[in-house]
């Protein structure tokens, strides 16, 4: 971590450029390691207990956390780690973003369903800070930020996920400056629990007389308890009081003990957060948070899947290397000696590294976010907008084929709950579904952020990665560690990425299906690509150390030399996929579009009463 921030990256130059003189390196490393000592002590312990325990739903529709979580998540607070990144005057200390996002790196690796109720009050923290008056951010922001209260995002409901037009929670004016919210919300993470005093759900809701479809959605703050007129809870608050109501509970198959929730809404009292009719643009505060914090929990998977993984590798034996022994005084060498454990195990390792490169270099930007001049604010939204969804769906695809290799290389040993990696596979699952599937950042990736957007900001990126892989590799540092091949190689791809997508856009001027028939493929593409240009620049920062200190540590040498193997690794063995994902994006959607519905089984089989989706289709 230490590396990518202080050496890639140069986050104290950062830092320092927006007048945090004090983030030297060793105070932010001092501040995550007390990080992790609290993930250590405190919350990894919980990861399999919580899991096994799971949340349970009580009759009065109250929802109890596994053991320990409560009082974990009251020593996070008193800690004061909620406010970690919140400016002073609500209570927070006054960091940059940036360093909440590697929090969560700590806390999500050692227990993502924990990390999930400080990881959602966060989005609401940041909602707050863009959009609510300051009434609202004196009564609830400052309660989010001591911990003292979470916060949810309430989108989803039965009837609509993605489609957010369809939203159909009402919002009626009282007259008095509230709002009664009535409508149901499903999959709602961390709607009831009892681990805060109260919970803020920030909700999607349309006004009465509103446009349809998104251009008619208000956002909305509706708290679990009415606070009094000093913003106080009156410590009388009971099932029968509550403003917001947990229907129930869903039965997962992972994250079991992140309570996912059906939130129902009955006349509750809210209050319109900024604008009517903007919501779903303030919303989007809280899931470009959110989808940040996803992409995080990829690479939280990757990086426990490995420690779980390189263990075992290193003390497990079975049978003899190819080329003869290599624990010639054991029964059978160590599976670490095999190549096809090797790959697996370097596969992992390679996408750990380049995501969290990625999703560092991308914090460091979101640091404008929170900026207070609005011009800021929009060019760092522009330049988070074209990475966001591709850090989202790439890293979590990768973390569920990290989770399983993992898996694999312990043998079936692998799928037994007692060693834990089953567990790292099922709670991975859910990242590439919610917060946007991979698909939808896929077109939101190549039918918005790059189509609509007339390819400015991936022409800028593009050009970006040309100018630093030039650099270099016309640097001494390419030509003393082999790194001229791969900058000239990064700097190819990020060309063919500009023109790849121009292809896709041309081919889509005749047959509209072209850009949902080549999104996913070329979101993939994308991210082959940026996950190179971190790899050129962490091999050069590598190189860099190796060259200016050859008589250092061994320890470091060895570290060093380990991101120019891994490296390597990255290149000659996973970046070879960008291509065909290149070829695969600007193919015509014939073989997929073409198929006939009566070619579908199920479509000649099932009779047309039984709510068959296919009964009234139209091809044209």
């Amino acid at each position: 971590m230490n590396f990518v921030l202080n050496e890639v990256l140069d986050a104290p130059g950062h830092y320092k450029k927006l007048g945090y003189d004090d983030l030297t390196p060793d105070f932010v490393d001092e501040i995550n390691g007390a990080v992790a000592s609290f993930a250590e002590e405190k919350v990894a312990p919980l990861y399999s207990s919580g899991d096994a325990e799971g949340c349970k739903y009580n009759s009065d529709s109250s929802v109890s956390t596994p053991k320990g979580y409560k009082e974990a998540y009251q020593e996070w607070s008193m800690g004061g780690w909620s406010g970690l990144a919140v400016p002073e005057e609500y209570g927070g200390q006054g960091m940059p973003l940036s360093l909440g996002v590697i929090k969560s790196e700590i806390i999500g690796t050692a227990n993502w369903s924990w990390s999930m109720y400080p990881g959602l009050s966060m989005g609401a923290i940041n909602t707050l800070l863009l959009h609510a008056s300051e009434e609202q951010k004196q009564t609830y922001l400052t309660k989010l930020v001591t911990g003292e209260w979470s916060g949810t995002m309430c989108l989803t409901e039965p009837a609509c996920g993605t489609d957010l037009g369809q939203v159909s929670t009402r919002a009626v004016d009282n007259g008095d400056g509230s709002f009664s919210i009535t409508g149901t919300k499903v999959y709602i993470s961390g709607g009831e629990h009892d681990m805060a005093d109260n919970i803020v759900h920030i909700v999607l809701a349309r006004l009465p007389g509103a446009p349809e479809g998104t251009k008619g959605i208000s956002l909305f703050l509706v708290p679990k308890h009415l606070p009094n007129e000093e913003g106080e809870l009156t410590g009388e608050e009971s099932a029968d009081n509550r403003n917001v109501t947990c229907v129930g509970i869903e039965d997962k198959m992972g994250i079991k003990s992140s309570s996912t929730c059906v939130m129902g809404f009955e006349n509750s009292k809210g209050w319109l957060i900024g604008e009517p009719n903007d919501g779903l643009n303030q919303m989007f505060t809280f899931m470009n948070t959110a989808r940040l914090g996803t992409a995080m929990q990829g690479v939280c998977h990757m990086e426990r899947s490995y420690q779980g993984a390189l263990p075992w590798c290193m003390d497990r034996a079975s049978m003899r290397a190819l080329s003869g022994k290599k624990y010639p005084d054991d029964v059978a060498d160590k599976i670490i000696v095999h190549p096809d454990v090797r790959k697996n195990l370097l596969t992992i390792k390679a996408f750990t590294e380049c995501g969290r490169a990625m999703i560092y270099d991308a914090a460091l930007k979101a640091d404008g976010m929170l900026n207070e001049d609005e011009a800021v604010r929009e060019k760092c939204e522009e330049e988070l907008g074209l990475h966001t969804p591709t850090m989202k769906a790439w890293l979590t695809e990768l973390g569920i084929e990290c989770s399983s290799l993992g898996m694999q290389v312990y043998g079936g040993a692998g799928f037994i709950k007692d060693y834990g990696m089953e567990q790292i596979m099922r709670d991975a699952r859910i990242s590439t579904l919610y917060e946007g599937t991979t698909g939808v950042q896929a077109l939101d990736l190549l039918g918005r952020k790059i189509i609509l957007d007339k390819g400015k900001e991936l022409g800028k990126q593009a050009k970006l990665q040309i100018q630093e892989a030039f650099e270099i590799g016309t640097s001494s540092t390419a030509g003393n560690h082999n790194l001229r091949g791969h900058a000239l190689e990064v700097a190819k791809l990020s060309t063919q990425w500009v023109t790849t997508s121009m292809r896709v856009v041309a081919g889509a001027a005749s047959d509209r299906e072209i850009v949902g028939s080549a999104s996913t493929d070329f979101l993939m593409f994308s991210g082959y690509i940026s996950g190179a240009y971190q790899w050129l620049k962490m091999m050069n920062a590598a190189g860099a150390a190796l060259d200016a200190n050859p008589d250092m540590d061994p320890a470091d040498r060895s570290f060093y030399e380990a991101k120019l193997h891994t490296g390597r690794f990255y290149f000659d063995r996973l970046l070879p996929k960008a291509y065909a994902l290149r070829d695969m994006s600007i193919k015509k959607p014939d073989s997929i579009m073409k198929m006939p519905i009566e070619g579908w089984d199920l479509a000649t089989t099932l009779p047309s009463n039984s709510g068959n989706a296919y009964a009234g289709y139209k091809a044209e």
